[in-house]
């Protein structure tokens, strides 16, 4: 029990991800007190018992966090400088077959290889890109086109370098500092479960009771 008024800060995530089903303080926020004894007492506080081993979540307001701090140190004052409410996710860390991550990723490159031929076919056919370049090239040269012509070959190049660019990565060379589009989208997508995971809970009055039980 602290015998004077001690300030301990906290800050956490808005999704933490945990492996273990007894889940601390120190688990899920970052801490930091000017008494070096008081810190390590109040990380090891239990926050969660995860029951069950399948993918789990949970949302935690920071004011059951701070009460239940001040269960056990009542004369600690608590600075939050994080988010208001914490998804904590349980995920248990076994390791599938590396078989199963090539096939994963064998299936997802498919699929994007096969969706995006698709597009660009559907769009020329749409926009008669065919019939364009021969327009164009009998225009200039005087002479039919036989379908394979420098405007094709220019288009293709400029399609492929065209995506290499607004993708800004090829494999795992990077052009530029900046994130990807596809983080970009991921990153809003990410936030905008999180929001509707929060807000839920709240709705249904379904955050959790932490201390550990």
């Amino acid at each position: 029990m602290a015998s004077e008024s001690v300030t301990v800060y906290i800050k956490g995530d808005r999704n933490v991800e945990v492996t273990k089903t007894d889940v601390t303080l120190g688990d899920i926020v970052t801490l930091e007190c000017a008494d070096k004894v008081m810190l390590p007492r109040i990380k090891a506080l239990k926050i969660l018992k995860i029951h069950g081993e399948k993918e789990q979540r949970f949302v935690i307001s920071i004011l059951k966090i701070i009460a239940c701090i001040h269960e056990q140190y009542p004369k600690v004052e608590v600075q939050n400088l994080g988010e208001s409410d914490l998804i904590v996710t349980y995920e248990n860390q076994k390791t599938p077959p590396y078989a199963w991550h090539i096939l994963k990723v064998t299936a997802v490159a498919a699929v994007i290889f096969v969706g995006s031929a698709f597009s660009i076919m559907a769009f020329n056919n749409d926009v008669g890109g065919t019939e364009l370049f021969g327009q164009i090239y009998e225009l200039v040269m005087g002479s039919k086109s036989d379908g394979f012509t420098v405007l094709e070959i220019t288009y293709s190049i400029g399609l492929t370098l065209g995506i290499l660019i607004f993708f800004n990565h090829f494999g795992k060379k990077r052009f530029t500092v900046d994130p990807t589009p596809m983080e970009v989208q991921m990153r809003l997508y990410e936030n905008d479960i999180q929001t509707t995971l929060v807000e839920d809970a709240a709705r249904r009055k379904k955050e959790m009771e932490v201390g550990g039980k």
